[in-house]
């Protein structure tokens, strides 16, 4: 069987190439075997990252015990802990443009027949997925795992904890001293945040997707399961290339059907619409935000993980993990169990072992935490193409919700006018130019939400934006509504004391005017100058596309 390293390995044309390896300190036996990168998104300033050059050097020895040869190449990562509030965050889901880019690029740039894609934090994961499927060799993803969560007098937290003090303290709630302690212990080590937050549910869904093996979602970074995992993945993806199974070969309409549901029943972050999407269209399958309200209408919510309760990944991983969650669907049919994985096994066969150790943490598919889906799109005339919800997160009482628009053109504004004490009860917060376009870049809005819930107004307050969430985010927060505020969509013509109504449980979303106005306003809107004006931020804001689409490059 032809290999893709034969086109630099081969015959007298590549002795240049053959001698560029020897180079590299490898040998004829090695060049004699199966090429395989393992991408690694190891640096020292995400601490999702820190110990990824372990996890990398576990899966090249998985590799080389079944016979290849592993190669390590890097991969950039932005965390979104430290781009959070500043220009910062404007880079963070583009980078998972260039990451996907990164990967097509070294992959077919030196011919290597698989691919072991070594992530851990929200938009590398989904990043290097895209590129695996988009060159579509054998590929095998293989996260870093998830930190364990800190502890305050008892009670465990986590990186939601920490932004929320920030409003506590604004509040007048909590002191300088509270303040100080939780910020030395909120995050006590390396790994992605410890809540179901974007990080952890794309680790989660890579799992149910199949193109990760079991374990990968749940298993704390620290543990010793974690690096046996990692060996596994590179024998694991001599297996795939032996066999020429393909990215494209696993992740497939069913395959999405089957993330979307283990999506609604983990009731992981909003960010997971954008990423699926994203990655559905490099696995060339059509998915809409219909078929995602579809789903989440028939999947029950079996998990409220931080922030959406007090329970974190190791809790999860305790209770079963992912593999527990998906067998509790499949009593009722809600997962499609004979796909193929990267275990090279059905999903059938994966789940045959599996068991759900604890009901508390993993509801029973008969007594969930609700009949419907973590997620919900709603769709009106603020948001005719769509906006998306995490309602697993969102108070019973803010489920529908009436009141006055409070708007801002840019996230600084609106934290301004938060901590000033000038966002009261009712209000539903508007914050619009900061989409894919507008941002450009859909910064993510952790510091309002969480000075909401900080100052205990996530059960009073409502907010919308073009922008997105950190996967920390609770409360009635609504995000992606497209189309965006720079494209000519109607949030742009929300004027400052406007009625605006929530219907979560109906799917609805709607300014209070009629129709006429609305086209009045429409007409005369102006398009703003952009805030990027150079660099390549102002390459990604003319080819961006709206949420809906997944925020991907045209």
């Amino acid at each position: 069987m032809s290999r893709a390293s034969d086109r630099v390995l081969k015959g007298d044309a590549c002795a240049p190439q053959r001698s560029l390896f020897y180079a590299l300190g490898l040998t004829e036996e090695e060049l004699n075997r199966p090429l395989i990168g393992v991408v690694s998104a190891y640096s020292e300033i995400v601490p999702g990252h820190l110990h990824l050059d372990k996890i990398s050097e576990a899966v090249k020895a998985g590799i080389r015990m079944a016979g290849g040869t592993p190669i390590m190449v890097p991969s950039i990562g932005v965390c979104d802990g430290i781009a959070m509030g500043h220009i910062g965050m404007k880079y963070s889901l583009a980078s998972r443009e260039l990451i996907a880019d990164s990967v097509e690029t070294m992959a077919n740039a030196h011919g290597f027949d698989g691919l072991v894609l070594v992530p851990n934090c929200d938009k590398i994961i989904p990043g290097m997925l895209m590129g695996a499927l988009r060159v579509n060799l054998p590929a095998v993803v293989m996260s870093g795992g998830a930190m364990l969560p800190g502890n305050d007098k008892g009670k465990d937290m986590s990186l939601s904890t920490m932004f929320e003090a920030v409003g506590a303290k604004k509040a007048g709630l909590i002191d300088q001293e509270e303040l100080t302690y939780i910020e030395q212990n909120a995050c006590p080590g390396c790994g992605s945040c410890s809540g179901m937050f974007t990080a952890n549910s794309m680790n989660c869904l890579c799992e149910v997707l199949g193109i990760a093996l079991p374990g990968n979602g749940t298993i704390p970074a620290v543990y010793s399961a974690r690096m046996q995992l990692a060996k596994k993945a590179g024998m694991a993806i001599m297996d795939m290339v032996e066999k020429d199974i393909k990215p494209r070969d696993i992740i497939n309409e069913q395959a999405l059907r089957n993330g979307l549901a283990c999506d609604m029943a983990l009731g992981c972050s909003s960010n997971t619409v954008l990423h699926l999407l994203a990655i559905a269209k490099e696995a060339h399958v059509d998915i809409d935000l219909d078929i995602i309200n579809e789903v989440s209408q028939k999947t029950p919510n079996l998990c409220k993980l931080a922030p959406a309760g007090p329970d974190h990944i190791v809790d999860l991983y305790r209770a079963g993990g992912v593999q527990a969650v998906m067998k509790e669907l499949q009593k009722k049919q809600l997962i499609n169990d004979s796909l193929m994985t990267v275990t090279g096994k059905t999903i059938k066969e994966n789940l045959a072992k599996a068991v759900n150790l604890d009901h508390k943490i993993i509801k029973d598919i008969d007594t969930p935490n609700s009949p419907t889906g973590g997620i919900a799109v709603l769709f009106g005339n603020i948001a005719p193409k769509g906006c998306v919800v995490k309602r697993s997160a969102v108070d019973p009482s803010m489920l529908v919700h009436t009141g006055r628009a409070r708007v801002f053109d840019s996230e600084e504004d609106a934290i301004d006018a938060i901590y000033q004490g000038k966002i009261v009860k009712g209000d539903v917060v508007v914050i619009r130019y900061e989409g894919p376009k507008g941002g450009p870049g859909m910064r993510e809005m952790l510091n309002p939400t969480s000075a909401l819930a900080g100052m205990k107004l996530d059960k009073e307050v409502a907010l919308i934006t073009d922008g997105r969430f950190s996967g920390a985010t609770r409360g009635a927060a609504i995000g992606h509504v497209s189309p965006e505020a720079a494209a000519h969509g109607p949030i742009a013509i929300i004027q400052e004391g406007d009625t605006i109504s929530i219907d979560i449980n109906a799917g609805k979303i709607n300014l209070m005017i009629d129709e006429a106005e609305m086209q009045k306003r429409m007409d005369a809107w102006v398009k703003p100058e952009a805030k990027i004006k150079e660099g390549w931020l102002y390459r990604y804001a003319r080819l961006v596309t709206s949420a809906d689409e997944g925020a991907v490059l045209k």
